[in-house]
């Protein structure tokens, strides 16, 4: 059995159910335990009685240690902070033999057997942001993305677990500084600094705005089926990471601010926005008073026309109606 955990809150509730989804119709065997970072979440949680999920609430989760440094973290940020904390509450707690974190805006499209047959017998899996050359921040955001993280209830899988929790108990902010940016560039130095660390070799797993202009898509039926890279091999897609999708008050929603081809707006982001719609109307059946697409009030400023046009020009200008990605055209 693959064993994972998620953290999120009522404004992301329902990404955190699409990722639970997705992991049901391509992963016959897993449990998921859930972090939820609010009542709210935590009530609608308990009345949907999902099969395959534990639900943690966070007075069960937090500790004094957690406790102590939140006030003084964003909300952002103190995710960031407790992340490392959610695996070893698992691994703790329930006695499993490993546990994948994964964040709750990525969603998979295959089986994840992939990612744990290449981790064989190390502890410890970590994942590349595989940035595009354009996009490439490895400097200030690091080179490996917590969005897909293994550690094994073993010797090397808790050494470097508690490690790092440490650290982002000490330290954990939504800036650069000296080294350090949240909980990610604490890895960068893994493969050196800890005995049984593997990078996730397919790159069909960890697919994101950032990397995605490196890849041609192969679709069948109007279904999606692989990848292709550069040098022609082909690969599965396994997850897919929605990082920076946003939903506004005025019906608007951006993508992000990287460049997106209409075959990947079309490919990845209109049915993964299509689902988030679908568990909006269930979420808002249950319980009408939450924000569970996460809806924010649209920024305005004189700087918004100049953006405007510098995104354009760019190419980068990911802002929609929220009809036109709703929409099977």
């Amino acid at each position: 059995m693959y064993n994972f955990c998620t953290l999120f809150d009522s404004n992301y509730l329902t990404r955190g159910l699409a990722l639970y989804q997705s992991l049901e119709k391509h992963c016959a065997d897993f449990h998921l335990y859930i972090f939820a970072f609010d009542e709210k979440c935590f009530e609608l949680l308990t009345k949907l009685n999902l099969g395959k999920v534990t639900i943690i609430s966070l007075k069960e989760f937090e500790d004094e240690e957690l406790l102590r440094v939140k006030p003084s973290r964003s909300s952002a940020e103190y995710c960031w902070t407790s992340t490392s904390s959610t695996i070893l509450y698992v691994l703790e707690k329930y006695k499993v033999e490993s546990c994948t974190y994964l964040d709750a805006d990525i969603f998979f499209y295959s089986s994840s057997k992939p990612i744990f047959d290449e981790l064989g017998a190390k502890s410890i899996l970590i994942t590349e942001h595989r940035y595009s050359p354009q996009y490439n921040k490895e400097v200030k955001s690091g080179k490996y993305c917590v969005q897909l993280i293994t550690f094994k209830n073993d010797e090397n899988g808790l050494k470097a677990l508690k490690w790092w929790r440490e650290r982002c108990i000490e330290w954990c902010y939504a800036r650069y500084e000296d080294g350090k940016f949240g909980d990610q560039l604490y890895l960068d130095d893994w493969t050196k600094r800890f005995d049984g660390v593997h990078i996730l070799k397919h790159p069909g797993g960890g697919i994101a705005s950032w990397n995605v202009q490196q890849y041609s898509f192969v679709n069948e039926n109007n279904k999606l089926v692989g990848i292709e890279t550069q040098s022609g091999k082909k690969f599965e897609v396994i997850f897919y990471h929605f990082h920076y999708l946003r939903f506004f008050t005025n019906g608007k929603v951006e993508l992000g601010r990287r460049e997106l081809t209409q075959n990947v707006i079309d490919t990845f982001y209109k049915p993964y926005i299509r689902e988030l719609d679908k568990l909006n109307h269930q979420v808002q059946s249950l319980d009408s008073s939450i924000n569970s697409n996460g809806l924010l009030e649209p920024s305005l400023s004189w700087k918004t026309p100049i953006l405007f046009l510098y995104r354009k020009l760019k190419g980068v200008y990911n802002i929609f109606d929220y009809k036109e990605l709703n929409s099977d055209a």
